[in-house]
């Protein structure tokens, strides 16, 4: 359904994305930021199923200012080089201006959103509080959210935890409850991850509910 296109940022750096559009006319853009594994296919699979659903939807692939095609498996050799990518030798302002780059090409299609998991749900978190051309973000079990509540965002934000996560563990999620009172934050009875088919991680029931409340969230939001 998708296809992978080119992204110029503010600064003149040009990444690739990976976007599907849907059929109709959008409902709106979706911005989709990636686990630390890269886009890789479970993230495509994620860029097309919002396609399907009725929004554009895009993917940035926020490690080509480091290296180009980053998609890592779901392993202890993928872990390790995706969070030395992530956690250390990526800018957090060059993955904003990625981001930003990729929420100007949705707003063709109406209001834009971030949807991040893990590192995404960290960095979509970031971009409600940095990023003009984003009108709400939600945020899968994103690490390190509480490094950063000094940062208040501007625009609705949605979370997502799981209660079995021992890398967010959940004192975490209730430094973030009592920062943000007003935003949505559900926990489920799953595992870090649990949104992906691709890892053992994975929980169906939880991932379809945080899908649909997502989905509720957005049309409020758009």
């Amino acid at each position: 359904m998708g296809q992978h296109i080119q992204l110029t940022t503010q600064d003149d750096f040009t990444l690739s994305a990976y976007q599907a559009l849907p059929e109709k006319e959008a409902l709106g853009g979706i911005v989709i930021l990636q686990e630390i594994f890269g886009v890789n296919a479970h993230i495509r699979e994620v860029v097309d199923g919002y396609a399907e659903l009725g929004y554009a939807a895009i993917a940035p692939a926020l490690f080509d200012r480091l290296e180009t095609g980053v998609e890592l498996e779901y392993n202890e050799d993928g872990i390790e080089r995706g969070l030395k990518l992530a956690r250390q030798q990526l800018s957090i302002e060059h993955a904003q201006l990625d981001i930003e780059a990729a929420a100007r090409q949705m707003k063709n299609h109406g209001s834009v959103a971030t949807i991040g998991y893990c590192f995404g749900g960290f960095l979509s978190y970031l971009s409600a509080c940095q990023n003009n051309s984003v009108d709400c973000s939600i945020a899968y079990y994103g690490g390190g959210i509480t490094n950063v509540l000094d940062q208040q965002p501007t625009t609705p934000v949605l979370f997502h935890f799981a209660d079995q996560d021992h890398s967010i563990p959940l004192a975490d999620v209730d430094k973030i409850k009592t920062a943000l009172p007003h935003a949505p934050c559900y926990i489920y009875p799953a595992d870090h991850g649990f949104n992906c088919n691709h890892r053992g991680a994975w929980h169906e029931e939880s991932a379809l509910l945080a899908r649909d409340r997502t989905l509720e969230f957005l049309n409020l939001h758009f």
